[in-house]
């Protein structure tokens, strides 16, 4: 890095630091749980609060004068208590993209250019826009189809937006390598790796062919599940810049007393979304990661309708039969076999005792069950078991933590409609339907045939990998074979290799059959 973006990266970071201390985010810190080193700068940057100042209020204002690049990440890191820790967490749940839209004449120009074409040639019409964030804004517009003219919803990147983002996710990168040499204890937070997540977020965010491709994977895996369903995608009319969807005429699923009046029971689409979210996790491994209430609608036939699939989170199936087992242990208070689960799945290291982790978490799992089935929150298991494998050494698993993140939201909307909703009774059909087909004898089945399969496959390959590495030997070899000083020389070797290599190939077919 050249001398003069380092100096860039600082003084804007120094800007960034004065507003934060300006607006009192650092007034709640407790210094004697810093390091010696950070007393002072700390110190000094309370000195220049504003009277006023509130710490975690603080906290939001600041990031809120900062910018679009900050509240995203802002967002993003209420989705890391363990990181942030419980309270700015929730603190920074409240934080909204407060931008003025860009004008309708902008908007068109941007379309205009994505398509190659007048905006009459694209919509029979388009209007002002309706809603607007850090990243795009929202129009309404329409369509002419084979069926007439339908409604449509338009989705617009901001003009500018990507430079914008772009100088400040750089400067995040330079603070958090600089964080991570200055203080290798922060290493096991992966502030490198956050951030490059966040870029990650944001880069897919910014290109709506992603977003709608998201859509429509959600729309798939949900097409045979009666009570959710995601906009339709018109693909014809999305480019990287501008995305069109069906315009979507619901009630808020916030609206209680809208959805009664309409003829549903606002405990039964509790009920049903707590148990869609965890089949989408459990079922599909891919689920809507941004899950607060105002992304959610009910429609006219009682469906719930989800929209704004720009923070998806996917789970590989080690990750879904952790969470099935965990949920599943905590359920049936085997406390033995949630801590099993983590060391089978390699996030705890085995230089502890299975023991005394099933001990820690027992000290978790107690307490809930001795609590009215309504005031368990999983979400709150959950958060309190990542607090305890910490100790373990357990790293950070970001998806697992976007699970969590997500589970607390959807359970909070869950509780408004529901406030004595039975977190348990509600899981428990869906965790338990997942572990008896995809854990029980009929899954292991499954899993034995596959293993066959891969069997055959790899003696079928044998031959063809054998003469491929022998190829590369002979040609990365021949020069010191040939220096050899015995005759059999080059035979002998090449037997202990072909040797260890059946060897090899043994224990491979052997991990495939057991």
């Amino acid at each position: 890095m050249s001398i003069v973006a380092a100096v860039g990266h600082g003084v804007r970071l120094a800007r960034a630091g004065f507003v934060f201390a300006r607006e009192g985010a650092f007034v709640d810190v407790d210094p004697t749980l810093l390091p010696p080193g950070a007393r002072l700068p700390l110190a000094l940057a309370n000195l220049v609060a504003r009277r006023d100042a509130h710490g975690l209020a603080g906290l939001s204002r600041a990031i809120d004068r900062l910018g679009p690049s900050y509240v995203k990440m802002g967002q993003f890191l209420s989705t890391r208590p363990d990181i942030v820790g419980p309270k700015v967490a929730l603190e920074l749940e409240s934080l909204q993209d407060r931008v003025t839209p860009m004008s309708r004449r902008t908007a068109v120009g941007i379309i205009e250019a994505a398509f190659g074409a007048p905006i009459d040639t694209v919509f029979e019409d388009f209007g002002e826009p309706v809603a607007a964030a850090s990243i795009a804004q929202v129009h309404r517009a329409s369509v002419r189809t084979p069926e007439g003219i339908q409604p449509v919803a338009v989705k617009v990147l901001r003009a500018g937006v990507e430079r914008r983002f772009a100088r400040d996710l750089a400067d995040m990168f330079f603070a958090a390598r600089l964080a991570e040499r200055a203080a290798p204890e922060m290493r096991r937070l992966r502030l490198v790796q956050v951030v490059e997540t966040l870029a990650r977020s944001v880069r897919m965010e910014m290109d709506f062919r992603l977003e709608a491709a998201a859509a429509s994977e959600f729309a798939e895996n949900s097409r045979d599940d009666p009570e959710i369903r995601a906009p339709a995608i018109d693909w014809v009319r999305t480019t990287r810049e501008v995305m069109t969807m069906e315009w979507v005429d619901g009630v808020p699923i916030a609206d209680p007393e809208r959805l009664t009046a309409m003829g549903l029971d606002p405990r039964v689409l509790a009920r049903t979304l707590i148990q869609t979210f965890l089949r989408h996790a459990l079922r599909d491994g891919f689920f809507h990661a941004d899950m607060h209430q105002g992304n959610f609608f009910i429609d006219a036939e009682g469906r719930i309708v989800a929209v704004d699939f720009g923070i998806m989170g996917r789970l590989g199936r080690k990750e879904r039969r952790f969470l099935a087992e965990i949920l599943f242990g905590f359920i049936r208070r085997d406390y033995l076999r949630v801590a099993e689960v983590h060391f089978e799945a390699g996030y705890v290291p085995n230089i502890h005792r299975v023991e005394d982790f099933a001990q820690a978490i027992r000290a978790i799992g107690e307490p809930i069950h001795s609590r009215t089935a309504d005031q368990i929150s999983m979400a709150k298991l959950l958060t309190l078991l990542f607090e305890v494998t910490a100790l373990f050494d357990m790293t950070t698993r970001i998806e697992l933590v976007m699970l969590q993140k997500t589970m607390v939201v959807v359970e909070g909307v869950a509780r408004k409609l529901d406030p004595q909703l039975n977190m348990w009774s509600t899981s428990e059909p869906v965790v338990g339907a997942w572990i008896v087909e995809n854990l029980g004898p009929k899954a292991r089945l499954e899993d034995a045939g596959r293993g066959v399969a891969s069997l055959v496959q790899l003696v079928a390959e044998a031959p063809r990998r054998l003469d491929d590495i022998a190829a590369k030997l002979d040609r990365l070899g021949d020069d010191a074979f040939a220096r050899s000083p015995e005759p059999n020389g080059r035979f002998r070797i090449d037997s202990i290799f072909v040797g260890v290599l059946l060897t090899l190939l043994l224990l491979s077919l052997t991990k495939c059959v057991f």
